[in-house]
């Protein structure tokens, strides 16, 4: 961005505030190198209606607390942004506690390099995104898309293409308060508040402190059926956060230290099969009224029987009733420090910290389980062939003939520090170099440890890894046991020179990617399937016996047992870009980057099948080439961004998620050419009304036929799917915001429409057995959101008091939500059912 010093001597006396202009990058780094002032009589470029279209080499688009404050409190900011263009979100809920899948140019969320105040969010393992988990939308003050690529030195393994930048606002100088109250369908209720301390110390100190908590029921699964009690799954969170923030001097040098703590409680809900051949909850809905399905309550009253051999119930294995915890926290410090005239150092430390799983059940043995059938007897205990043998009596009744339900979720722990540092020093007025180094390492532990349920199917604990059960000789019994340390060291550089009307700016990373993973289980089959016996290496050495050799397509291997494996990639990504000011309103610009996207824990430990030194065990990291050029008008009215781009991903790499069995399926789709166009346009005629449009279109290609499988001879199977596009993304979305306001009162509204997505990459109806069960893609869907507040300011409340109603989805619209898209046209895959018509009620007050 330019730094364009066009002040006249009279205008050194304006306030710092006036030329302060928003942060449009991730890092305090970026944000210092991108920061511009653009003095020519007027204020910066403030945006209109809270949206910005920054003067930058990328196609890049900023959402503002103004617009971020009229949607539904305690929205997740994934959705806030799906009305920005290329950007497609479909929330599970309207509430923002429940997750949900989210697209931007067909980059997928674990293609998307998420920040907050700098630190990367994806998920360490699996890269992926969890929308449920952001910062209460009151705190942002703004949020920053790199609609196709990534900021220069984004410490991330998942940085494919494009990027989600959030930031944290400032405690205020005076001492304030505010609180939220909303009310709504569902039984939503949730309470907000924060304290800003104001200046405390005579060195301009100030701080603020927040506090949230969401409550409500399940969208899907609350009604109660005739003759059928319905079993009420409710979602239940709270947040807390906190920072102190210490300016130095009055050249904006500062210390920030802020604080973040995220608890949620859930069940899944919603999630059916994609076809239209079957009734609710086993396929997709035809009516609204097939969509408010009801899932019966269990209840056990049975009495185990001793000497019997007693089976498993069904109570709590349903996805439903399925439990989704999470804790999750970070540290996090941004500071700049001006070390001498022109030269800027900037660091940025910090730690985060995971507790989760995903839920799920299991059916318990009592007995051992013999691990060599065919030879001879082995009894043994451990989690093999998907169930876990525990050698004890677990029902209590004496004997250990019988099966029982067990909690079985697979468990994440997460301790992850980085920093992002770097150097800045302005040459001279058109000349600024910078340089940086970043460093990420997360420690994953992934586990699956069993405990007990209660009578009605819920856990006992949520978390089984605090008391995990274990076997008669002790041995805890889990479904999976490993441990990976993914670690980042990046070096780059960044260079901005401004000769009149063009500005360039040049810039590279080179990323070292190490992943060393320990998988203490043995791999039985090729989608990562594993046999595990705990500290039982009697039992481990008994079935690596039974089980010496695999064979895939005719080639006979040894069966990897437990081991440790190290991988590393190296890969330099160059970032290039211009503007060129065709007037003082009018620019066009272009950039080109390379992305990267190093394989996740989950391919690589599903890659541990294979030997460590065959092709088959060391998938290739997908590069990204990323091209983008377009054409912006920012004026004090009027906000216009069009821009054409191009992406060619290489080794792109695909996985589909099946939450019964709750594994990843992945492909390789080799090389897919994807490009399309953006667009968006928001203009203020009068400062009481404002409108905003926005749109895109997305193409892909995939450029060759795709291996699916090995015939009876060995021989490759090839799915057809050679120019056809991409499944999971939309192929245009489209919608608009109008917003006025008529003195107390504001009044707004949007509308969103997605395009229909292909069901999977072939672009072929599924067909099972026989029977076509859904077309090719899913139909398009139109959203219509509306929003309107009175001010309280006539009834001596003040201007920061005043009632808030929120209506999402009005015409209650039955649609399609999130998907996975995958390869096969033979399986249905998992869908969730879109967010019913939702209305919210809410009093603002602040002081």
């Amino acid at each position: 961005m330019k730094f364009r010093h066009t002040l006249a001597a009279s205008v050194a006396l304006i306030p710092v505030a006036l030329l302060s202009t928003p942060a449009f990058a991730q890092s305090t780094g970026s944000q210092d190198f991108d920061n511009e002032i653009v003095v020519t009589g007027s204020r910066s470029n403030q945006g209109v209606g809270g949206v910005i279209a920054p003067d930058t080499t990328k196609a890049k688009a900023v959402l503002t607390q103004e617009f971020i404050a009229h949607q539904a409190p305690g929205q997740t900011v994934n959705d806030i942004i799906n009305q920005l263009p290329g950007v497609s979100f479909q929330n599970n809920d309207p509430f923002g506690s429940a997750g949900g899948k989210m697209s931007i140019r067909g980059f997928d969320n674990t293609r998307i390099n998420q920040t907050f105040d700098g630190i990367p969010l994806n998920d360490s393992g699996n890269y992926a995104l969890y929308s449920n988990q952001q910062l209460d939308p009151e705190l942002i003050e703004q949020v920053n898309v790199n609609l196709g690529s990534t900021d220069v030195d984004s410490p991330t393994a998942a940085a494919s293409g494009s990027t989600v930048n959030y930031r944290t606002r400032n405690p205020g100088e005076e001492f304030g308060v505010k609180l939220v109250g909303s009310a709504g369908d569902f039984d939503f209720f949730r309470v907000f508040g924060m304290v800003d301390t104001g200046v405390f110390t005579p060195w301009g100190t100030r701080a603020f402190f927040s506090a949230s908590s969401a409550t409500n029921d399940t969208v899907f699964g609350n009604v109660d059926l005739p003759g059928v009690p319905s079993h009420k799954g409710q979602i239940n969170k709270q947040q807390y956060n906190a920072k102190l923030y210490q300016p130095i001097g009055d050249n904006g040098d500062f210390v920030a230290i802020s604080g973040h703590y995220n608890q949620n409680r859930n069940n899944f809900f919603g999630s059916v099969g994609l076809r239209n051949d079957r009734d609710v909850p086993s396929g997709f809905p035809q009516t609204k009224d097939e969509r408010d399905y009801g899932i019966a309550r269990c209840q056990i009253n049975t009495v185990a029987t001793p000497g019997v051999r007693d089976t498993a119930n069904s109570c709590g294995s349903t996805f439903d009733e399925r439990f989704n915890p999470s804790n999750t926290g970070n540290i996090r410090v941004n500071s700049r420090f001006t070390l001498s005239d022109g030269l800027v150092l900037t660091i940025d430390p910090s730690y985060q910290y995971v507790k989760a799983n995903g839920g799920g059940t299991a059916t318990g043995n009592e007995g051992f389980r013999d691990v060599d059938p065919g030879a001879g007897v082995s009894l043994q205990t451990g989690y093999i062939s998907g169930s876990p043998y525990y050698g004890r009596d677990l029902n209590g009744d004496g004997d250990i003939l019988d099966t029982v339900r067990v909690l079985a979720p697979s468990q994440t722990q997460t301790d992850r520090i980085g920093v992002i540092a770097g150097l800045r020093y302005e040459f001279d007025e058109s000349n600024t170099f910078r340089i940086f180094y970043s460093y990420d390492r997360a420690s994953h532990r992934q586990t699956g440890q069993t405990g007990f349920l209660k009578l009605d199917g819920s856990p006992i604990d949520v978390f089984p890894v605090n008391d995990p059960l274990a076997d008669v000789d002790g041995h805890v019994l889990q479904k999976r046991d490993r441990k990976s340390i993914a670690m980042l060291n990046m070096f780059g550089g960044q260079y901005r020179g401004e000769f009149g009307a063009l500005t360039i700016e040049v810039g590279g990373a080179y990323k070292m990617f190490k992943r060393d993973l320990t998988n203490n289980c043995a791999t039985s089959s090729v989608t990562g399937f594993v046999e595990c016996f705990g500290t039982n290496t009697a039992g481990l050495e008994a079935w690596l016996a039974a089980n010496p050799t695999q064979t895939v397509a005719g080639v006979t291997f040894d069966t990897q047992g437990p081991q440790r494996r190290v991988r590393k990639y190296n890969k330099f990504t160059p970032n290039v870009g211009l503007t060129y000011d065709l007037t003082d309103a009018l620019s066009i610009f272009a950039n080109y980057s390379k992305g990267v996207q190093v394989p996740g824990t989950d391919n690589l430990y599903n890659a541990f099948y294979f030997p460590a030194d065959t092709e088959s065990a060391n998938p290739a990291p997908e590069t990204t080439d990323n091209f983008d050029a377009g054409l912006r008008y920012s004026s004090s009215q009027v906000q216009a961004q069009v821009g054409l781009w191009y992406t060619i991903f290489n080794d792109r790499l695909a996985s589909s998620f099946d939450p019964e069995t709750e594994r990843n399926v992945y492909r390789n789709l080799g090389r897919v050419d994807k490009y399309g166009i953006d667009g968006s346009i928001s203009y203020r005629p009068i400062p009481e009304f404002s409108i905003y449009a926005f749109g895109s279109y997305l193409k892909s290609k995939i450029k060759d036929d795709v291996l699916n499988g090995i015939d009876g001879n060995g021989d490759p199977i090839y799915a057809p799917t050679a120019g056809k596009r991409e499944s999971g993304a939309p192929v245009y979305t489209f919608g608009a915001r109008v917003q006025g306001d008529l003195g107390p009162i504001q009044l707004g509204a949007q509308v969103k429409r997605t395009g229909p997505r292909y069901v999977n990459d072939q672009n072929l109806p599924l067909t099972i057995g026989g029977v076509d069960v859904y077309g090719a893609k899913t139909p398009a869907y139109t959203l219509v959101d509306l929003d309107a507040r009175v001010g309280l300011e006539w009834a001596g409340l003040g201007d920061k008091t005043y009632f808030q109603f929120n209506v999402s989805n009005l015409f209650d619209k039955l649609y399609v939500g999130g998907f996975d898209g995958q390869l096969a046209t033979n399986s249905a895959p998992f869908v969730q059912i879109g967010a019913p018509r939702t209305f919210i009620g809410s009093i603002i007050v602040g002081f």
